[in-house]
């Protein structure tokens, strides 16, 4: 039992727990393990404990388990947790050495019932990685608010990238498994500075009428980084091969941001022979939303393409590969596809039988999602793609969308039942990879083993936090830290909604912020604007295209070691509690540091490098950090870039 004043101490090994007399305290029970250890106390009634390592406590977790009367008993690989409930935690040691000291809680739960657990952000104290893709993309993230947060991916928030990790400071990560029916509370009115994870069987997850579980994983190594390659490796997993290279070297040129729907056969000739008169290369045309006969129909409306094949012949006959925009829906009326594919099947139901659905190019009750968990629905839609491909001489796909918001509520999907409604979206990423290495993607949950690009979910054509400028430097740290390191950029400039398209500042400002990703992609044109657009577009790519080997080069590393393409500043010395807390700067790789100015009318910024010794990429000059560089002068023309000198 919890008693007043007493400790027992637990000493922890792989296979082995043994009690400890108990000592002074405030009733709390100790599991050591050399430099890792877990102190258990009463807050406010309940069981909560602190991770210490060493002297320093590194991360604080609370129960729902009741404080009072709980007893406290070992087993053959850690400790359990009973209260008088019948509420039972189970936390196993999994791993303990000098680099890392790794555990799995445990929770079995009736169907009826919920469990939670909260972290201590300890803002101000330590800084977080991690969580969904999100509008508003704060770096470090334990800015950000979650309130009743369902952990899918989905359309709302921009969430398309719903990994269940978390990494802190200062080396401490946490991986939920997909089985467990999570919500978030992060700096919810109840719940400041903590993040709260709940397990209940509530839409949109799937009840099972018995029991569910609740599971995850606690890693303590040396530091952040370490912590995060072990994530990556164990967890997470990483490409099993790297994508198209000239898709990193040369800029993609989409239809979809200039012209919106508003595309023919001329006007992506007259796209294409544009680019060629400006001078500057590609990797593909993409032609984006709408050329379809109807939405689902994969076959082109002749009445604007009157002849693809003749089309996309000229196109790389000028030098360009040609990809097409395709989603994973079929709007009602659009025939004979739609009932050929409800006849057989192939949509995703809800319990009543019901196919229809919505999404961004329907109306309500207008649209239906093919059920790529059902191996013959994909089947279908693949080999619909094939057959466009061929005779329209189509290259890649460009596949939107996927987010599992789209199905039905409640809907039926082959797998296991707990993994719903997230089953989709991963069939869906798993079904369109197949496509080959210059496929890109915008979704995806347990994904990042697959060789293909994710893009980010649209820009907008703002400065700020909302979905702006800035948002494209932390969302790429934050798909790389959720292990996704082929990430494309979204459009240069922005989708410019609303009539509102960048103007020439933000259009040169996010291209140079693009420069060190892994891709360009073009929309909005450098010659809409001016020749000095053009000029400085010209020598924005051209800088790209010197470092594409540095970008291959760490592409593989990735299939080899889980590192990132573009790790946080922090990557190159996780101890460094400035660098922690960088968002507006960059790394490729270990070796240079892009820090592009992403403010309105601003002509100079302040640079931090960490720890080592940088050349200015711009003037030769080195420096030796740590080190703030004051007032940088980074006129309209400058990208800010630094380069590691090798000793």
């Amino acid at each position: 039992m919890f008693t007043k004043g007493s400790t027992v101490v637990l000493i922890a090994t792989v296979l082995l727990a043994t009690l400890i007399e108990p000592g002074a305290g405030h009733g709390s029970y100790r599991v050591s393990n050399s430099e890792v250890k877990l102190d258990f106390f009463d807050k406010d009634g309940q069981v909560g404990y602190d991770v210490v390592r060493g002297n320093r406590i590194v991360q604080t977790f609370t129960t729902d388990v009741s404080y009072p009367h709980s007893a406290i008993t070992r087993t053959s690989t850690g400790l359990r947790l009973v209260d008088p409930r019948l509420v039972i935690v189970d936390i196993d040691i999994l791993e303990n050495t000098p680099d890392l000291f790794l555990y799995k809680v445990s929770r079995n739960i009736t169907g009826n019932s919920k469990v939670q657990e909260c972290l201590n952000l300890g803002t101000g104290l330590v800084n977080w990685y991690g969580g969904p893709e999100n509008r508003f993309q704060y770096w470090p993230v334990e800015k950000s608010t979650y309130v009743n947060y369902s952990y899918v991916t989905k359309e709302a928030d921009n969430c398309a990238l719903a990994e269940r990790y978390w990494l802190n400071s200062e080396g401490v990560f946490i991986y939920i498994e997909e089985e467990t029916p999570l919500f978030i509370d992060q700096n919810a009115p109840e719940y400041p500075d903590q993040l709260c994870f709940t397990a209940r069987e509530q839409a949109p997850y799937e009840k099972t009428n018995g029991s569910f579980t609740f599971n995850y994983f606690v890693g303590i190594a040396t530091n952040a980084r370490q912590a995060h390659l072990v994530a990556v490796n164990r967890f997470l997993g990483k490409p099993t091969k790297v994508p198209d290279e000239r898709m990193v070297r040369h800029p993609i040129w989409s239809t979809w941001a200039l012209y919106k729907t508003e595309i023919d056969e001329k006007i992506v000739r007259n796209f294409s022979e544009e680019i060629l008169k400006y001078k500057f290369n590609n990797s593909q045309l993409e032609i984006d939303d709408d050329w379809e006969v109807c939405y689902g129909a994969l076959t082109f409306r002749t009445s604007k393409f009157a002849n693809i094949s003749a089309l996309t012949t000229s196109l790389k006959a000028k030098g360009y590969r040609v990809t097409l925009w395709v989603h994973p829906f079929i709007n009602k009326g659009c025939e004979p596809w739609y009932s050929e594919a409800k006849q057989k099947g192939y949509l995703v139901l809800d319990r009543s039988g019901n196919p229809d659905t919505q999404w961004w190019d329907s109306k309500a009750k207008e649209a239906a999602y093919i059920d790529f968990t059902k191996p013959e629905a994909a089947k279908w839609y693949s080999d619909r793609l094939k057959k466009l491909q061929i005779e329209a001489g189509i290259d890649s796909f460009k596949f939107d969308a996927g987010e599992s918001s789209w199905v039905p509520q409640n809907p039926v999907l082959v797998g296991p039942r707990g993994l719903s409604p997230s089953l989709i979206t991963k069939a869906y990423i798993k079904t369109v990879s197949n496509f080959g290495p210059m496929v890109e993607v915008r979704s995806g949950q347990g994904t990042q083993d697959l060789p293909i690009f994710v893009r980010m979910i649209d820009k907008d054509s703002e400065w700020g936090w909302n979905n702006g400028l800035v948002t494209l430097i932390t969302t790429l740290l934050q798909m790389n830290i959720a292990g996704y390191p082929f990430v494309l950029p979204d459009m240069i400039g922005g989708n410019g909604y609303n009539n509102h398209p960048p103007n020439k500042e933000m259009f040169i400002r996010w291209l140079q912020a693009n420069v060190f990703m892994p891709s360009l992609q073009f929309s909005y044109v450098p010659w809409q604007y001016d020749q000095e657009t053009v000029n400085i577009s010209q020598a924005m790519v051209k800088l790209h295209d010197q470092w594409t080997n540095v970008i291959m080069q760490r592409a593989e590393l990735a299939t080899r070691t889980g590192e990132p393409v573009n790790p946080p500043l922090w990557w190159v010395d996780p101890a460094d509690r400035v660098a922690r807390q960088i968002y507006d700067q960059f790394l490729l790789g270990d070796d240079i540091i892009s820090a592009p100015v992403i403010v309105p009318g601003k002509v100079d910024r302040d640079i931090y490098l960490p720890i080592g010794r940088w050349r200015d990429g711009n003037t030769g000059v080195v420096h030796d950090g740590p080190k703030w560089l004051m007032n940088y002068p980074a006129p309209l023309s400058v990208l800010p870039y630094f380069v590691r000198v090798q000793s």
